[in-house]
């Protein structure tokens, strides 16, 4: 009689061993695929290099010196360290009262940007933008004279021409504690403040060596810039192209061709008002150092951690013709810097606006060739730089 294969009824049913293993490993492949997936969508979203779209908005400069106007030629605009985008056009110059971003935009309208991006934050409120009361409207050529040489003259921390004055200082503070790096300069033509695309291209995942971009540019000096090529948000307008306008809660610097620098609140940025102003250079990073008449911040609406000391970089402007870079060392022999502290230095520069940009292992300046600072790190690549060069071959 063969046996029964019919378990008695209280027997209990166990599952096979080997259902659990595989269940598990399963799992495990599950997570592994995800892990795979983003790694994946982490490069190609942030590590490798690939162009954005850009709204290749190029504005003209309406205030060439005289001497320009007369003698420099339409390639020799002094835009060589930044290839324009593809289909980039002229559609519109400074001051000009009939103006249209593109025919999709059926005439004057002004951006409205209501909603934040969680990015950042501004110490400033909406129209405490840096107030300009300078009366002087000398044109920047005019202006300085006493700055400025018949020759090129440079030493070790100087470099004077017939356009560009330049100085560099190495100052530590005296309790020792910080040093920093201060170039102060001026320009007959604002078309010597420049920007630099690593790569001479605009897009995400494209960095490069600030001296190395210095040097492909022919900069006298450089630092470097917001990074850019790390987000898509926010204003990107570099030496009169208009490559990105996007919402932003973070604070915006805008250089302008007559030589004036603005630092807003994202949220007052307009694009339009930008062409009509003639923007020359916009930068998206911050926040602002000084409120809008040229005083020390002591609160700021970002987090402990980046408010606390660091490597640090920044420019300052105290009125057309006349700004200074600053590059601060950290991490080690020098602290770094507080924001409130780099603030408070503006304010005793006596400049009327300032800005922060990209900072820690960044922090970089260069000049006349060489990285004159210490970067954290050893430094690292960027996607931008920030320049002071010669022009339309004037010397």
């Amino acid at each position: 009689m063969k046996p029964s294969n019919i378990e008695p009824p209280n027997a209990v049913q166990r599952p096979a061993p080997q259902k659990k293993s595989h269940v598990l490993k399963n799992l495990l492949l599950d997570i592994l695929l995800t892990g795979i997936a983003l790694v994946i969508f982490a490069l190609f979203h942030h590590v490798l290099p690939r162009q954005q779209t850009s709204m290749g908005i190029v504005i003209e400069n309406p205030y060439k010196r005289p001497t320009q106007v007369q003698t420099a030629e339409p390639e020799d605009s002094g835009r060589s360290s930044i290839a324009l985008p593809d289909g980039a056009r002229l559609i519109a110059s400074a001051g000009s009262s009939d103006l249209s971003l593109s025919s999709r935009s059926g005439g004057r309208q002004k951006t409205q940007w209501s909603v934040p991006t969680g990015k950042g934050g501004s110490a400033l409120t909406s129209g405490d933008a840096t107030e300009d009361e300078i009366e002087d409207d000398t044109p920047m050529w005019e202006k300085f004279p006493e700055k400025y040489t018949d020759t090129v003259v440079e030493t070790d921390t100087s470099y004077t021409s017939p356009n560009i004055s330049i100085s560099v200082e190495e100052i530590t503070t005296p309790d020792g504690r910080i040093t920093y790096y201060l170039a102060d300069i001026y320009v007959k033509d604002i078309e010597s403040f420049q920007s630099a695309l690593a790569r001479n291209t605009y897009g995400t995942g494209f960095r490069d060596d600030i001296a190395d971009m210095a040097q492909s540019a022919g900069a006298l000096i450089a630092i470097n810039g917001d990074y850019y090529g790390n987000t898509n948000e926010g204003v990107v307008i570099r030496n009169g192209v208009i490559y990105r306008a996007n919402p932003t809660d973070c604070d915006v610097c805008v250089l302008y061709f007559d030589g004036t620098m603005r630092v807003m609140p994202g949220s007052d940025f307009d694009v339009q008002e930008a062409i009509e102003d003639g923007a020359w250079q916009a930068w998206t990073f911050g926040p602002a150092l000084l409120d809008g008449q040229g005083g020390a911040i002591s609160s700021f609406a970002t987090t402990g951690r980046i408010i606390s000391a660091n490597p640090r970089t920044a420019i300052g402007y105290y009125e057309p013709g006349h700004y200074c870079m600053i590059v601060v060392d950290g991490r080690g022999e020098s602290a770094g810097i507080t924001l409130p502290e780099l603030s408070q230095l503006f304010e005793d520069l006596g400049c009327r606006a300032a800005y922060n940009l990209d900072g820690g292992n960044s922090s970089i300046m260069v000049f006349q060739g060489d990285i004159i600072n210490q970067p954290s790190g050893g430094g690292r690549e960027s996607s931008d730089a920030l320049l002071i060069r010669e022009v339309n071959g004037d010397v």
